[in-house]
């Protein structure tokens, strides 16, 4: 008998509560199955870690900002880049910045897609929208 495998949860990793609540809003809307978790800083990100070292399913994606306290998203990707067991999750850059060297430092350290924040909910909604159906529904991760 095989066992059934849980939702694999999204990890959104932002530290303005604005735009978390615009974030889960905007996915909610989509109704999005997979649960979503979230991390208020980079430290918080980067504690994950452990917590998928214990057993907790790895999220499908991570959206990640890249202006937080404590640890800046540049950091945090850096590290979940070059770990052993995590570095084929899937980052999307999720972030206020449209500044060219944020952009090609991300995608030097290997973010998977890089968004420009929106300002309109509705436009926020669509980004959502696009982000679920590839990175959640489309995509095929590796396990």
């Amino acid at each position: 008998m095989s066992q059934i495998e849980p939702i694999r949860p999204l990890l959104l990793v932002e530290d303005r509560a604005v735009d978390i609540d615009l974030t889960i809003r905007a996915l909610e809307k989509r109704r999005l199955l997979n649960p979503i978790q979230v991390a208020r800083d980079g430290e918080e990100a980067l504690a994950f870690i452990d917590r998928w070292d214990a057993g907790e399913p790895q999220p499908i994606c991570i959206l990640l900002d890249l202006r937080m306290p404590k640890v800046n998203g540049l950091e945090v990707l850096r590290q979940l880049k070059t770990h052993s067991k995590y570095s084929t999750i899937p980052v999307i850059i999720l972030t206020t910045s449209s500044e060219d060297r944020d952009i090609e430092e991300a995608y030097k350290l290997g973010c998977n897609s890089y968004i420009v924040k929106p300002v309109d909910f509705e436009k926020f909604v669509e980004v959502a929208s696009q982000i679920e159906v590839y990175w959640c529904a489309l995509n095929h991760p590796t396990r």
